[in-house]
């Protein structure tokens, strides 16, 4: 949940989660839906996917224990280089190199690293390789997670509290503050769509089911149509899922990680639900419960005045 994520972000969503799931059998027993609807809002939802199929295949190959080494972890789904060392680490002991955010700032710093991130990671992973001891590797991993949250931190770092400051190269030569080097951020594209919300007498709106594979995956959204770069992309109206009173009710601007999307908002008020066998009406009090992603929601917030204007 931490990935991409803050702490204080995370708390509700962690605090839930455990109170729904509190061992992996039972998150291995929910159904995927479940799993992606109390995730709903976190973002990221390939990370609630992994941590499903992670958690029935600890149940289903590990007897619901799971592997205590590096390299079995990093089998997993959903656990990469950084989880698995960490995990192999801090709860089996493991003398492994954890490498995060945090670490890499401390090292780049202490060694006044050139190099910008993320060309240097490999360079860092080196030191820290060598750095790890073989005795409480767990105790020194957090210790220097924690160092990088709470001394060597990103602006104004706490240099004469630091206890690497008589050994640390970017104080003694410059200003610590200038590591670790950045490579020019790339600017982020912009993609466009439409997106269709349907509303019955009732209050409910229409939803469908995003496919397996790809953006926000498996979760529900109302209709919409493609994201697109292009400027000539089909963004009004004439896109509705089925036919309607289709007004324009704004839009909705959301970033994601490697790119910005602009929604066009189209509202309908349907009188006479149309058949249809790929989605759903869900009514008022069952929308919250929903696997509804932030920019789904978004959507729907900006339909629902124009919808039930007089």
């Amino acid at each position: 949940m931490l990935q991409q994520t803050t702490v204080q972000a995370v708390k509700r969503y962690f605090v839930d989660f455990l109170r729904r799931w509190p061992t992996v059998e039972n998150l291995a027993a929910a159904e995927e839906d479940e799993v992606l609807s109390a995730w709903a809002g976190l973002g990221y939802y390939s990370r609630a996917r992994n941590l499903k199929k992670c958690a029935d295949r600890v149940t289903r190959d590990h007897q619901g224990r799971f592997p205590d080494s590096a390299e079995a972890l990093l089998a997993l789904p959903g656990i990469g280089s950084y989880t698995s060392a960490a995990i192999a680490a801090i709860a089996f002991d493991r003398r492994e190199a954890v490498v995060d955010g945090n670490v890499e700032r401390v090292v780049a710093r202490l060694t006044a690293l050139e190099i910008p991130l993320p060309a240097a990671k490999p360079y860092i992973y080196e030191i820290v390789e060598k750095m790890t001891p073989a005795e409480r590797p767990g105790d020194f991993a957090q210790a220097m997670m924690d160092l990088g949250a709470t001394i060597c931190t990103p602006r104004s770092p706490a240099c004469v509290l630091c206890p690497f400051n008589g050994d640390c190269l970017a104080l003694a030569r410059s200003d610590p503050t200038l590591y670790p080097r950045k490579a020019p951020k790339k600017e982020r594209p912009m993609r466009r769509g439409a997106a269709f919300v349907a509303i019955d007498p009732g209050g409910a709106v229409y939803l469908t089911k995003r496919g397996d594979k790809g953006m926000l995956a498996g979760m529900a959204q109302v209709p919409t149509t493609g994201w697109t770069a292009r400027t000539d992309g089909a963004t009004d109206a004439a896109a509705a899922p089925f036919p309607g009173d289709w007004q324009r009710a704004g839009s909705v601007d959301h970033v994601f990680t490697h790119f910005g999307l602009r929604l066009e908002i189209f509202c309908s008020r349907i009188e006479s639900r149309p058949p249809t066998d790929t989605g759903w009406w869900s009514p008022p009090e069952a929308l919250s419960r929903e696997a509804l992603p932030t920019v789904m929601k978004k959507a729907i917030a900006v339909a629902i005045p124009t919808a039930f204007k007089s």
